[in-house]
């Protein structure tokens, strides 16, 4: 499925008034939602390339604990992240449910790469306006949080609006 069938399947979606002169008024727009570890995540949908379901992965020696290896997605070899693993929480067998995301993802010299990442359950396309952006809040000075854009507020609760660039940056992926 690609990104222009997630845009047109996402019938069930609201769309929220933003508020003027909101600081956050960039994050608006559509997000992919899903599930991990029982949380509500989106990333943005321009990101996202295709979703998948659980493919044969090859582990790949020297590299970060949440690094699983790489698949291929015909004939390119795509790095696979486990965000449960990213985000510091349990390891969970793949399911019937679980998906690996396609995204593309813009490194700090300004490349775009193709990563994917695993998640339980992808949940549904939805539109978040402005106004219903917060800031990430403050946790505290070593917690790093660097790679929440802000939260959703939606009628479903509040859903952790990510930055895949952040949530990937290369030079965490290898051990050193």
């Amino acid at each position: 499925m690609d990104q222009n069938n997630f845009a047109q399947s996402a019938g069930r979606e609201s769309v929220p008034q933003s508020k003027p002169g909101s600081d956050l008024s960039h994050l608006a727009g559509k997000y992919l939602t899903f599930f991990l570890a029982g949380e509500q995540y989106g990333l943005e949908i321009t990101k996202v390339r295709e979703i998948l379901g659980v493919l044969d992965i090859t582990p790949v020696p020297q590299t970060a604990d949440f690094l699983l290896g790489v698949i291929n997605l015909r004939g390119k070899v795509i790095p696979v992240i486990d965000l449960r693993l990213r985000f510091g929480q349990e390891y969970r067998e793949p399911d019937e449910r679980t998906c690996i995301i396609v995204v593309e993802v813009t490194e700090r010299d300004g490349q775009l790469i193709l990563m994917s990442v695993v998640v339980d359950q992808v949940n549904e396309v939805l539109n978040v306006g402005a106004g219903d952006i917060d800031a990430s809040p403050s946790f505290s000075t070593e917690l790093d949080t660097s790679f929440i854009m802000g939260m959703a507020k939606t009628q479903g609760g509040v859903r952790i609006l990510l930055d895949v660039d952040r949530i990937v940056q290369e030079s965490e992926l290898v051990v050193g």
